[in-house]
């Protein structure tokens, strides 16, 4: 009996007409359960854009899908902060107080005692022992008077896009001040604080990668398509200006501006600094794109049917460079808020009353504080959360964008 797997010479094989019916074919015996289902499965019948195509990979990614939900997450946060935050971020109250307890049980034998559906908060009070170190009075939780936690309580009054309101998102039943991460040297509240500081940390980031984005893509792309002397001598600039030591110029400069200036412009020269000396790498990555993009052939093509400059660049060039910098975005911001906060750790960020994280971390500048109040250290968190969000969103999109 014959082999049917083996395939016989063309001398060999039996005449067929056309109306002889062509044999089943087992796609299950061809192809394996795993291969067949990933063939089947990456057959559509509706065209895809580029944009769905991008979507459909990044969904496929949990890192990915993880960093896009915390990265719209801290946006909302800090669109809304004040809602967000429970106690006024500015107002005093017991210096270096420690995380308000939080149970789902309450002790006792009173008429709150047993177990709750939502947690309660016990209330710091002062006990009969003193703290070693600083010689101050030990607080301890008061379980006999617990806080019912409440969403949508009534706190302070603040103003948000113009409407006077005065509901916060989380607060106790009755209005008393809440302070799940402690309060600072002043008493004020760290996790207030840290939301409303959000607010700033994110638009340094955010206003100047807008700024490096437009600049350094434009840069990029006129240097590579104009190529010639222009383009080594504007390379020769842009090395000029990634030679500098980033972080010695920062504070030279940072220190020009007297510690009497307004906030406004002590920020607005940050964000002119950043965007000053970051422009150059993405300019330079934009550039070696353009250079292999003016040559394939629809470039080419187009030059020969006479289209301008300005249609070859914005219609040919700017879209297949738009993916890599759309991942250069989501990498730079973690890498500016990083900087913005190591510049408010030693003061040449944004001064009071203006709230942002790196200022925040100048209450944790010496080893005593936090050895006897590690809860100072809280803003850290906020700046290794929005880090890991933006670098998962970044790897996805990476991946997503270009995945061979």
């Amino acid at each position: 009996m014959a082999d049917p797997s083996r395939k016989l010479p063309l001398d060999e094989r039996p005449e067929r007409s056309i109306g002889d019916e062509m044999p089943p074919v087992d796609w299950h015996h061809d192809l394996g359960e795993e291969e067949l289902d990933q063939r089947f499965s990456t057959v559509s019948s509706e065209g895809q854009s580029y944009g769905a195509l991008v979507w459909r990979r990044l969904r496929r990614s949990i890192p990915g899908v993880l960093g896009l939900v915390l990265v719209a997450l801290l946006l909302i946060v800090a669109l809304f902060a004040p809602f967000f935050a429970p106690v006024d971020p500015k107002a005093p109250n017991v210096a270096f107080a420690p995380p308000d307890g939080l149970s789902w049980h309450v002790p006792g034998e009173g008429p709150e005692a047993g177990w709750h559906l939502m947690p309660v908060s016990f209330p710091l009070t002062e006990g009969a022992e003193y703290d070693p170190i600083t010689f101050q009075p030990i607080l301890s939780p008061d379980y006999e008077n617990p806080r019912q936690l409440v969403f949508f309580a009534k706190g302070w009054e603040y103003s948000l896009f113009g409407i006077e309101m005065s509901r916060h998102f989380i607060g106790t039943e009755g209005g008393t001040p809440l302070h799940l991460l402690g309060t600072d040297k002043l008493g004020r509240d760290i996790l207030s604080r840290g939301i409303v500081g959000s607010r700033i940390s994110l638009a340094i980031a955010l206003t100047s990668v807008a700024l490096i984005t437009v600049i350094g893509t434009l840069a990029g792309i006129t240097s590579g398509y104009i190529g010639g002397t222009f383009d080594l001598w504007f390379q020769r600039f842009v090395e000029v200006v990634l030679a500098f030591p980033q972080l010695p110029l920062y504070l030279a400069l940072a220190t020009l501006i007297p510690v009497t200036a307004p906030s406004g412009l002590f920020l607005t020269f940050v964000v002119l600094v950043i965007v000053g000396l970051g422009w150059a790498q993405l300019s330079r990555e934009v550039r070696s794109k353009t250079l292999s993009l003016r040559r394939v052939d629809y470039v080419r093509a187009a030059q020969a049917v006479g289209a301008g400059d300005g249609r070859i660049i914005t219609r040919h060039i700017l879209p297949n460079v738009l993916s890599h910098v759309i991942v250069s975005i989501t990498l730079g911001i973690p890498t500016i808020v990083l900087l913005e906060s190591f510049l408010g750790f030693l003061g040449f960020a944004v001064k009071p009353p203006l709230i942002s994280w790196g200022l925040m971390l100048q209450d944790a500048g010496t080893f005593s504080v936090i050895g006897s109040y590690p809860w100072i250290l809280s803003p850290v968190g906020f700046v290794l959360i929005t880090v890991f969000a933006f670098n998962a969103l970044g790897d996805g999109l990476r991946d997503a964008v270009d995945p061979y």
